[in-house]
């Protein structure tokens, strides 16, 4: 794995060790890669808890109950339809604390609304109001998906309570 990576799955362990809480993830179009990140980091099991892949609204209203309504109103690349895909995670996990991402990588399925590399982040935590986040993001497929995969942990560690 990349050294930034690694770096950054390292930090976000210590701080959830920290904290004594797991993490869980919700994940649309990095498709799996912020659970491939954290699990790729020994002794992750103590502090990652489960990762959901919900490309489909299907997947995201049957695993995570994001409501059809939300889906309609807001679609699948919104803050709204990511703030529920966070609370579902928790819901639908032991963990205590959760990232969701949700998002158009392309090279397809832009509009003028919401073009490629436009990307949905929530996180979600004890304590803490729900934040979420929209960002756009330049380049192919691969470079929109890992700057996402960025964003979101950077973010989540960001809101992690310090170490010391």
């Amino acid at each position: 794995m990349e050294p930034e990576l690694a770096d950054l799955s390292r930090r976000l362990g210590e701080r959830l060790a920290h904290a004594g809480w797991m993490v869980a993830t919700a994940e649309s179009c990095t498709g799996g890669w912020v659970a491939e990140v954290i699990t790729a980091t020994a002794g992750s099991s103590g502090w990652f808890e489960r990762g959901f892949v919900t490309y489909s609204n299907a997947a995201k209203e049957e695993q995570l109950g994001v409501s059809p309504e939300t889906l309609r109103a807001a679609g699948a690349v919104s803050e709204a339809t990511a703030r529920e895909m966070a609370s579902g995670a928790l819901r639908a996990s032991h963990a205590q604390a959760s990232l969701a991402i949700t998002g158009i990588a392309g090279p397809a399925g832009g509009s003028t609304e919401k073009p490629v590399g436009t990307v949905c982040f929530a996180w979600c935590l004890p304590g803490h109001a729900m934040e979420s986040a929209i960002r756009h993001f330049a380049g192919d497929r691969e470079a929109v998906r890992r700057a996402a995969l960025l964003f979101g942990l950077t973010g989540l560690i960001a809101r992690l309570p310090p170490d010391s």
